[in-house]
């Protein structure tokens, strides 16, 4: 049985197979729709979404399927304590697939390892989004042809953005791209995503804090919301919203042929004048998002092959100290750390990839 939880769960090669489904599914709609008939999607939704909750649930439709679900925690046993491993036995009883949305890191994972049947991380807290990077792939290769040497620019939050993270170590898997990071000093790129993705694979990059500057270079742009929910701290909120505004004169030095991308909601980072420019591409990455989903549903209940994975050193004896992460309040669940870096004794949480380094012998 294989679940998506991570991008990085598929193959380059997997990636572009679902890619050539979604692609059919688009050019021949009539042959998929009773491809589902008789199965049921499992929407488990424990904080708000619209596209991706609603491009699920219109996917598992369109393939002749049933949806049962829940779109906040407080419907859900979630409510009364229940757990996220006790929620993925119970719904394994109702459903053939989950769709899940967790504001803990590592949640989806959490329920992958105790459901028995697939579960798809539709966004756990700011961790990882895989099914946007579906959309966002579908997207760039539909309207680019290709994937390699393209200069990517990634603007906005790239601290909590969990569509960021994802996509990043996707495209970071093809030759020729580069990265340019747009943000404010206060959201940039977290470290561990530059020294553990980008620079140990040799990817260049710079960061910047001036979009302007950086447009002429752009093939794709991607911006991002400022996310009120993952602030600590409102104030800093409200001192950084409106960091980045895309406005049509923003774009008069950027190229013909650039692609504007946006996982959505917008709130006012980008113009609505700018919806206009034939290179704005979001509302296409919405329509593409969901037939990358009905792609992966298809596939997932036909049984992909499982990879062997190489689980390597695991140390029990670290505490995770992201109080994000899953462990901070899922019952009697077991600390887990994978070693990443032996020589520097460097071990991430299985669950949110928090790093803790090994003291002593």
């Amino acid at each position: 049985m294989r679940s998506l939880i991570n991008i990085l769960d598929f193959s380059v090669e997997e990636l572009y197979a679902l890619m050539d489904t979604a692609n059919d599914i688009i050019a021949h709609p009539e042959a998929y729709c009773e491809r589902c008939k008789g199965k049921k999607l499992a929407t488990l939704f424990f904080e708000p979404s619209t596209r991706t909750r609603l491009s699920f649930e219109a996917a598992m439709y369109e393939l002749g399927g049933h949806v049962i679900g829940f779109s906040e925690a407080q419907s859900s046993s979630a409510a009364k304590g229940e757990s996220v491993a006790d929620t993925a036995k119970v719904i394994s009883c109702y459903a053939d697939i989950i769709a899940m949305r967790h504001p803990r890191d590592g949640a989806p994972y959490v329920a992958a390892l105790n459901a028995s049947i697939p579960v798809i991380n539709a966004g756990d807290g700011g961790h990882n989004h895989p099914t946007q990077t579906l959309a966002d792939l579908l997207t760039i290769y539909r309207e680019k042809g290709r994937f390699e040497n393209l200069t990517v620019g990634l603007c906005g939050d790239l601290k909590y953005g969990r569509t960021v993270h994802s996509l990043i170590s996707a495209l970071s898997r093809y030759a020729g791209v580069k990265f340019v990071l747009i943000s404010p000093e206060e959201l940039k790129l977290p470290s561990y995503v530059k020294k553990e993705v980008l620079a140990v694979q040799n990817i260049p990059y710079e960061q910047t804090d001036d979009l302007e500057a950086a447009m002429p270079a752009l093939d794709i742009l991607y911006m991002t919301r400022i996310q009120r929910e993952r602030f600590p701290d409102p104030e800093e909120y409200e001192r950084l919203k409106d960091s980045y505004i895309l406005t049509p004169d923003k774009l008069k030095n950027a190229k013909p042929d650039l692609c504007i991308l946006h996982p959505l909601p917008r709130v006012n980072e980008i113009s609505v004048a700018v919806d206009k420019d034939p290179r704005a591409c979001y509302f296409k990455q919405v329509a593409n998002g969901k037939y990358m989903r009905m792609a992966l549903i298809l596939k997932l209940l036909e049984g992909m092959d499982e990879p062997e994975r190489e689980v390597g050193e695991i140390a029990y004896d670290l505490k995770c100290e992201n109080p994000r992460c899953i462990v901070q309040t899922e019952q009697e669940l077991p600390q887990a750390f994978r070693c990443t870096n032996r020589e520097r004794k460097i071990y991430r949480c299985v669950y949110c990839e928090s790093k803790q380094i090994l003291k002593g012998d």
